[in-house]
């Protein structure tokens, strides 16, 4: 019965079963009695009053709701808060003595979390649910600490002896191991190096205060590993068996600097802020880089990476040290991930099947190919010279429907005349045909949804004359791409998608046109979805496995293909984030030897954002890979966590996504 009564009130819904279970375990008497009065409310909110979130574990709606700011850049923001490296130190340089916290003070990890290295100690030590195990160890051991008459405080071989007696691991491999994976991801803050030179240059003693369990032999070395030197003492909690959070530790810094005036810095506004007033020594906040971006950042995703990325992008735009563009955040934030992601699957993509060369059409492939030359130089790549006008015109033959639709039917009522049209059809020649005034329609007109088929009509009776017209163009484009995939048996086409028809015309132009005998697959960042007015274009070729989707497309990730909405703008939002400052390609020729030769067209505006944009994203690459270079499994990154960034913002009430694109005089629609 007991259990009966335990299924229906926690475990028939998830989020109530959370819920409870972060209130009732490890709680004391008390705690446990209000753990059981939470959980009956928690089934009458949710049977009586329809409190259907209930149903949801509480974490899971954090992502739904972010709050970017659109007036200026997150390192703004978060720049005018901390203020200036001068200031911050002049503030410090009034003090004889100066106390830095160290831990998301002087010392930074690139997660958010600290717990989230325990997922790496895990990994090593081959050991399942580690990171909650350890997390739970350390709890219970302060417990112990506290029930028999002590403080909270515990050591590292405190907590490794109970982990040992629990797990089965052995304390010293545990506690070395801990210790040199803290060593691996432990970096400077920049902002926080700069000032606590100042401080040192101008004579000020130095001292370390932490709370952690952590020895001081150990802190002292990492510390100076990372450039914080000549520093007078450390006061560690666990060696002093008091903290900064009772108030005690200060009252020992107190006695040992008698009459010195003394300051704390830190990013805990209770140990490291009121704790310090509260015993007489004046504190400065430097608020906490997470804390800062919490709302900004995704929670929907899995937990490494993510907590990975969240902390890598919070320590290079809250640190304080500098103020980033928008563009260049645009491309830090919500590129950088999925590039890098985007880059390691092709790779993987790219050795399994045993590809002979990787071709990244332009112009989206231009950030792909400068990021994946740099991550793997020993992999045949190319640029190719592509576009989406200039495949339509080569596949004329053999798709004359996609023909008419670029060029009349999705000109439709836009007010464009049909000189225009044939303009960039490149057949102004067929503006001297005789039969306009027979036709009923003339070259200044308007494109309607009247008129169109009339034009159609007219240039199919042409269409032998228009196959001619691109003779040049077509062989051009032959012997261009006949030289690219010289002495290649396979080869994957690289494009953003949404199609894949880049992929697609290339591979029927080599096998029925040009007589090259490649076999071509298509790799894309995602697919059409739900929302276009061809949702299934690809289907057939996504089945056969001719064209390969990375982030979604009917059969994978299906919550992101249904948020991925090109009505409002999706795709335009990730072109952007792929935008290149070279110019349009429109079209292939052939100079007087028979060369091939390539017709361009403008560039898009706003090219120093675009370079803004692709500075962010490479930078976010060098940061991710230089933090997990002993990790190779973090760059596994799944199509679904590259996107989450993006899904963060794309709530329809969301300003974020055209705050950016209004930086940008975008083209809507593929080239």
């Amino acid at each position: 019965m007991r259990m009966k009564i335990y299924d229906f009130l926690v475990n028939r819904h998830s989020g109530i079963r959370e819920r409870y279970h972060r209130l009732h375990d490890n709680a004391d008497k008390k705690g446990r009695i209000y753990s059981y009065a939470s959980l009956i409310g928690m089934n009458a909110q949710y049977y009586v009053l329809g409190r259907k979130d209930l149903d949801m574990p509480a974490n899971i709606s954090v992502y739904e709701d972010r709050n970017v700011p659109t007036d200026r850049s997150e390192s703004a923001k978060a720049a005018a808060g901390k203020g200036r490296v001068e200031d911050f130190a002049n503030t410090l340089k009034g003090y004889d003595v100066v106390s830095f916290d160290i831990f998301d003070t002087l010392i930074f990890r690139p997660f958010s979390e600290p717990t989230d290295v325990f997922f790496m100690i895990g990994e090593k030590l081959k050991f399942l649910d580690f990171k909650r195990i350890r997390t739970e160890q350390e709890f219970l051991a302060r417990r112990d600490k506290v029930s028999a008459g002590g403080s909270n405080e515990v050591t590292l071989d405190d907590i490794w002896r109970r982990m040992e007696s629990e797990t089965g691991i052995p304390a010293g491999e545990g506690m070395q191991t801990e210790l040199d994976t803290e060593k691996d991801f432990c970096f400077a803050n920049p902002f926080m190096k700069e000032v606590y030179d100042e401080v040192k240059a101008a004579g000020k003693t130095i001292i370390m205060t932490s709370d952690i369990y952590l020895p001081s032999g150990f802190l002292r070395e990492l510390l100076e590993e990372n450039g914080f030197t000549d520093f007078d003492r450390i006061y560690v909690s666990c060696e002093h068996d008091c903290s900064k959070s009772d108030g005690k530790l200060y009252l020992k810094i107190k006695e040992d600097y008698i009459g010195r005036r003394i300051i704390h810095v830190g990013d805990n506004k209770i140990s490291d802020v009121d704790r310090a007033v509260e015993a007489e020594i004046d504190a400065k906040y430097y608020p906490n880089t997470d804390r800062e971006a919490f709302n900004c950042r995704p929670y929907d995703m899995s937990p490494i990476i993510g907590g990975a990325y969240r902390g890598v992008v919070n320590k290079r735009l809250y640190s304080g040290l500098k103020k980033y563009s928008m563009e260049y955040e645009y491309g830090y934030i919500y590129g950088g991930l999925f590039v890098l992601g985007y880059c390691n699957f092709i790779h993987r993509y790219y050795t399994e099947n045993n590809t002979d060369k990787l071709l990244f059409l332009a112009r989206d492939g231009d950030i792909l190919k400068q990021v994946y030359e740099k991550l793997f130089p020993q992999d045949n790549i190319s640029y190719l010279l592509w576009s989406r006008a200039a495949g339509t015109k080569l596949m004329i033959g053999q798709n004359r429907y996609d023909y008419f639709k670029r060029y009349i039917y999705n000109k439709v009522n836009q007010s464009i005349t049909v000189e225009s049209i044939l303009e960039s059809m490149e057949l102004k020649f067929m503006l001297e045909k005789k039969e306009w005034k027979r036709l009923g329609i003339k070259p200044d007109d308007k494109l309607t949804h009247r008129n169109s088929g009339i034009l159609k009509e007219f240039l199919n009776e042409h269409f032998d004359e228009i196959e001619e017209a691109y003779e040049s163009q077509a062989e051009g484009a032959k012997r261009y791409i006949s030289n690219e995939l010289k002495d290649c048996k396979k080869a994957c086409v690289i494009d953003i998608g949404w199609a894949g028809s880049g992929a697609i015309a290339l591979s029927q132009l080599c096998e029925k046109e040009w007589n090259i005998d490649c076999d071509i697959t298509g790799i894309v960042a995602g697919t059409n979805t739900i929302h276009n007015a061809e949702p299934d274009a690809s289907e057939t070729f996504l089945q056969t496995g001719k064209i390969v989707p990375y982030m979604f497309s009917q059969s994978l990730n299906r919550d992101v293909l249904k948020r991925h909405d090109p009505n409002r703008y999706f795709n335009v939002y990730w072109e952007l984030l792929l935008a290149s400052q070279t110019q349009r390609l429109k079209g292939f020729d052939l100079d007087m030897n028979f060369k091939p030769v390539f017709k361009f067209g403008d560039t898009d505006d706003n090219v120093e954002g675009i370079a803004k944009i692709q500075k962010g994203i490479k930078d976010f690459v060098m940061d991710y890979t230089h933090y997990f270079a002993k990790y190779p499994f973090m760059f596994d990154i799944s199509g679904r966590d590259a996107y989450a960034p993006v899904l963060a913002v794309s709530d329809k009430n969301n300003k974020y996504l055209p705050t950016i694109a209004g930086k940008f005089n975008l083209i809507i629609g593929v080239e």
